[in-house]
């Protein structure tokens, strides 16, 4: 493409489209609102309350599964002690150790994003600043940067 095609382009895009940012193609005359709050405008920006909720629940159901997981695991787990013993049923006790933190966090985690996303559809006046933090919150909190799935002992 030469370089006077591209000029050309560059205006006829230019003369399509005002200077005026327009959300949802809605010209500003029409009842539309910039910041999709309180506005008249029948095409005003909404949050379903339902939506929200319905993820939260999601999320909580998802704690409750890995709750049922995890009781099979640990009716899996009779039998292995912390004394002194074989070395691989040690390094087996490692593991389940490690997990055992690692699925209660997740779970805790699942609890808070679910409250969150419920109270995300319920409290209209929270900006999505005040919902970042809380879940900035549960990351910090939460996730780190170790492994999973026990020590690398003596390697």
């Amino acid at each position: 493409m030469a370089w006077g095609e591209w000029e050309q382009l560059k205006a006829a895009a230019a003369e399509r489209h005002t200077t005026q940012t327009q959300l949802n193609q809605l010209p500003a005359d029409q009842g539309g609102t910039s910041s999709g709050g309180r506005g008249g405008g029948a095409d005003k920006l909404r949050s379903d309350k339902a939506a929200w909720t319905k993820a939260g629940e999601g999320v909580g159901a998802l704690r409750e599964s890995l709750g049922k997981a995890w009781v099979e695991v640990e009716s899996g787990q009779t039998g292995l002690g912390k004394g002194p013993g074989c070395l691989t049923a040690a390094a087996q006790q490692g593991v389940y150790d490690s997990w055992k933190r690692y699925v209660k966090d997740v779970g805790e985690v699942c609890d808070g994003l679910a409250g969150v996303l419920e109270k995300a559809g319920s409290d209209q006046l929270r900006t999505d600043e005040a919902i970042e933090a809380e879940i900035a919150k549960l990351k910090t909190e939460y996730y780190e940067d170790t492994p999973v799935g026990g020590q690398a002992k003596g390697r």
